[in-house]
């Protein structure tokens, strides 16, 4: 212990390292920055309370007032010149011969005329009036001095006293020096109030017609918020079109193109005006440029519509309030109104409001009907609202197939003696058969004899593409789809089409996304009522309304797609269109499954006992349809169709209980135990039954073998 030594200081020489060398670079501190000048921090300063939004709000403010006032004095001064000369008459004249409207401007340089006539006459009438009127007013002086004597002798005479003959005459005399003071005290400070009354008045014209240049207005103003849509915005959208021919025509107006204008008028959720255009000016051109017009006057493209009403040279302009068209609609009356009925021949089918804000009714009697669009938007609830309206009248029958499969009809059960909902080639097969059936029914009631009297049958077939692109053929090789000759459903809806609506059979379709192959060119063209939702583009829109009503200014192809849901273009004489125009616009009420189904039993209770016949998914272990229809005819030479069907139901209700006349016939089709007419009822044969039931035994032994 005794060897161990402690040192109690810090040896402050590092210990030395023979093989480690540092090198030290001294860095010195960084010069001190010069300080800004002031005049440079000054004018920063200015630059920003210049340049701050709150400062240029308050000198575009300042700059506004001002120039109302001025704006204000240039249009009174206008006016008053206008009124005081015949410059009014020269600039309609000028803007008629621009427009090429000489009749017109004949009409114009008339007026003109006569006013520089009438004004002539007072100009030579001031040549007389100075002494006229010296002489009026002497002789009205002395009819008043005289008057005020007579009254004051009147007077003395009354109360004896002769100082009361001037009495009047001194009490006028002290009401004229009253009047003379009490200018005398007005008088300054009215000279003086009286310029700032007078500015505060052309101010207020100014700011009334808002007489300011573009960049000093409001932001609401100048972004387009809610800007109400006047002439001169009308006027100055067209100029900037881009048609240098219309904007060349509208700067040679000595009105600045106001004569081309209707009166603006309200109409709906929007305004309305017609536009003449100049000589030289198509309506197409107009037309074709709906996105730049709309944006000229600060709406969106689908809040503009261009029409072409019977006018030579006239387009119509609808502008909807900004946003207007994205608020929904009111429920519909057949939600609202429970009292509500439906009459097939005289009444309208309440379908929603058209863009004036007008309800829009839709008359069904007698009109085949195609309703199509893109995928989901609103096709199956318009054209389902229609059939919920003609189900609230009892004489109408409908035959319902739904290609779709999603149970959007299934609140007709009761109400449709068919209703068939699926989608497959089966189901297709019993629309199709459906159809044919209502041709047979058609050429029935064709054969009957004059004045007979048939209830209305609506066959509706919804996502009928389904059916015209269905690839399944029959026994005879004739395909169901297409749109050949021999394509069953085309050939039924075409002979439906030509000829059902005399005798009140009607066929309602409903398509997806037109092409000529989903919905051929004689089968769109066989409907009466032809509508389209929003569709991807103009050819589809031409496939779904025609070319007459496109080329009109019906445009589907520009509602937008999932925003404008139930909207929908219409091209029928069943529905009110304003004159000139061949389409309308109807924003359909929207009714939802809940709603559908409480109107569906309103319907049914004015119906006694429908019974509808479905479309039956069979498997292949069922029974033998063709041995338990021999089975259940028993001794019975013919049975009608639906006892036989009611006779199968009773064998094997499981089986049979739902079976249609259409099952019927697919069992029975092409053998010689088809069901054919007997009395006007059709009816199946129990010989021909077994006939047919030997036949095909004798097949299966001769296969066997």
């Amino acid at each position: 212990m005794g060897d161990n030594v402690v040192h109690l200081h810090k040896d402050t020489d590092p210990p030395a390292k023979s093989a480690t060398v540092t090198t030290l670079t001294v860095v010195p501190d960084p010069a001190p920055t010069s300080p800004v000048p002031l005049w440079v921090r000054s004018g920063r300063a200015v630059k920003q309370a210049v340049t701050h939004d709150n400062t240029r709000t308050a000198a575009r403010a300042l700059a506004r007032h001002t120039l109302y006032a001025a704006g204000g004095a240039r249009i009174v001064a206008r006016r008053t010149w206008d009124g005081r000369t015949a410059a009014r008459y020269e600039r309609m004249i000028r803007a008629a011969e621009a427009a090429g409207n000489h009749e017109a401007a004949a009409e114009w340089e008339e007026r003109g005329q006569r006013y520089r006539e009438a004004r002539h006459r007072r100009r030579m009438d001031l040549l007389h009036s100075p002494l006229d009127a010296a002489k009026g007013a002497a002789v009205s002086a002395g009819m008043g001095v005289g008057s005020l004597v007579l009254l004051g002798i009147a007077m003395a005479i009354a109360t004896k006293d002769a100082t009361e003959v001037v009495t009047p005459l001194m009490a006028v005399i002290k009401f004229i020096n009253l009047m003379i003071t009490i200018v005398r005290v007005v008088w300054g400070p009215a000279i003086t109030i009286g310029p700032f009354l007078a500015l505060l008045a052309l101010w207020s014209v100014g700011a009334h017609q808002q007489a300011a240049p573009q960049w000093a207005l409001p932001d609401r103003v100048r972004n387009g918020e809610g800007e109400p849509i006047t002439p001169s915005i009308v006027v100055k959208a067209l100029r900037d079109l881009g048609i240098p021919a219309l904007r060349k025509a509208i700067q040679e107006m000595g009105d600045a193109g106001a004569s081309m204008l209707s009166p603006i008028v309200i109409a709906g959720c929007g305004v309305e005006v017609d536009v003449t255009l100049p000589s030289g000016v198509s309506t197409v051109e107009v037309q074709q440029r709906r996105r730049k017009l709309a944006e000229n006057l600060s709406r969106h493209e689908h809040e503009v519509f261009i029409t072409i009403p019977t006018a030579a040279r006239t387009v119509r302009l609808w502008v909807a309030d900004s946003g207007a068209l994205d608020e929904p609609i009111g429920p519909s009356p057949l939600v609202t109104d429970e009292t509500l009925t439906a009459d097939y021949a005289k009444g309208k089918a309440p379908w929603g409001q058209d863009l004036r804000g007008d309800a829009a009714a839709l008359s069904l009697y007698q009109r085949h009907l195609l309703i199509t669009g893109l995928s989901n938007q609103g096709k199956t609830a318009a054209l389902r609202a229609l059939a919920l309206w003609l189900a609230l009248d009892k004489s109408v029958q409908f035959w319902i197939g739904d290609l779709k499969g999603l149970k959007d009809w299934r609140m007709f059960d009761g109400i449709a003696t068919v209703l068939i909902m699926g989608p497959t080639d089966d189901h297709v097969i019993q629309v199709t058969e459906m159809v044919e059936d209502g041709v047979e029914e058609m050429n029935r009631r064709l054969q009957a004899p004059p004045g007979t009297e048939f209830p209305p049958l609506i066959i509706i077939v919804d996502e009928a593409q389904v059916a015209f692109m269905c690839p399944a053929v029959d026994e005879a090789k004739r395909p169901y789809g297409g749109s050949k000759a021999t394509s069953r459903y085309f050939t039924a809806a075409r002979k439906i089409h030509n000829q059902g609506r005399a005798v009140n059979v009607l066929l309602w379709q409903g398509t997806q996304d037109p092409t000529d192959q989903n919905l051929p060119k004689l089968v769109r063209e066989g409907a009466h009522t032809r509508a389209a939702l929003a569709l991807g583009t103009e050819q589809q829109s031409r496939m779904a309304l025609g070319d007459k009503a496109v080329n009109g200014g019906a445009a589907p192809h520009l509602l937008r797609q999932g925003l404008d849901k139930g909207t929908v273009v219409v091209a029928s004489d069943g529905i009110d269109i304003p004159a000139g125009q061949s389409s309308i616009t109807v924003r359909t009420h929207y009714i939802d499954d809940d709603a559908a189904a409480e109107i569906a039993a309103r319907a049914k209770a004015l119906r006694e006992g429908v019974t509808t016949l479905h479309a039956v998914e069979r498997d292949a272990e069922e029974r033998d349809p063709l041995a338990d229809i021999a089975a259940v005819l028993g001794t019975d030479t013919r049975v009608v169709t639906q006892e036989v069907l009611k006779r199968l139901a009773g064998l094997d209700a499981e089986a049979y209980g739902k079976w249609s006349f259409l099952d019927l016939k697919r069992v029975l089709g092409g053998t010689a135990a088809e069901p054919y007419k007997s009395d006007g009822r059709m009816v199946v044969a129990a010989d021909r039954i077994a006939r047919t039931l030997a036949d095909r035994d004798n097949d299966g032994s001769a296969s066997a073998s």
